[in-house]
């Protein structure tokens, strides 16, 4: 297991915070076991912010036929609805609820040639809620290949504040090579033709290149 690139200055601040307040707290607080319950507290969120950005080894999941799931996490919604931004008809989605104890690497689900992608700044509601997939700020990537085209939506959440995405328009991409991170909890949502062999079901906990979400 390695850490995420993303979490290198967060690990810094929580250690700093931990080494400092603990060290003022212990010299300044009279009673042990205040100070030692700070210290302590300082210790667990400093483990919390290394284990949120860990990156285990994984053995992938592969295939021209497999569509594997990008994220970690629960499976939340699986059902028929109209995609307004790209597709402008009716799709399959599958969405996909990072809790903030989950790996946040995003991984592309299937191989193919990036044919569109736009960051959408907006607001923080919940991730289950309503209007989340289209107010919150949110990333869409469409990858594109023989098979047809297939749209990923990361979506924040209420302590999601930041979105990452490492991909552009044109570029040619690699099942399960990472596209993206999202800090502290949110959602991926998936797009499919309506028709679509799902391999999951809701509450299903899956994980990013290993779990098949479904198959063409």
């Amino acid at each position: 297991m390695t850490i995420h690139r993303e979490g290198y200055k967060y690990i810094v601040i929580a250690t700093v915070l931990w080494l400092g307040l603990g060290y003022i707290a212990g010299h300044f607080i009279p009673w042990m076991w205040v100070s030692g319950g700070i210290t302590f507290i300082l210790f667990l969120l400093w483990f919390w912010v290394v284990a949120f950005f860990r990156l285990p080894y994984r053995n992938m999941m592969h295939g021209e036929d497999k569509i594997i799931c990008p994220a970690d996490g629960k499976v939340v919604v699986i059902e028929e609805t109209f995609e307004p931004e790209y597709f402008k008809d009716r799709r399959l989605q599958v969405s996909i609820f990072m809790s903030p104890i989950n790996v946040h690497v995003n991984r592309n689900p299937v191989s193919g040639v990036i044919k569109y992608m736009k960051y959408h700044p907006g607001k923080y509601l919940v991730a289950w809620h309503p209007k989340s997939s289209t107010e919150n700020e949110r990333t869409t990537i469409v990858i594109g290949n023989d098979n047809g085209d297939l749209l990923m939506r990361q979506i924040a959440g209420a302590l999601a504040r930041r979105i990452c995405f490492y991909v552009n328009e044109g570029d040619a991409v690699k099942q399960n090579d990472e596209f993206g991170f999202i800090r502290f909890g949110s959602r991926v949502d998936v797009f499919l033709p309506v028709g679509t062999q799902v391999d999951v079901k809701i509450g299903d906990v899956v994980k990013g290149g290993v779990t098949q979400l479904a198959h063409i």
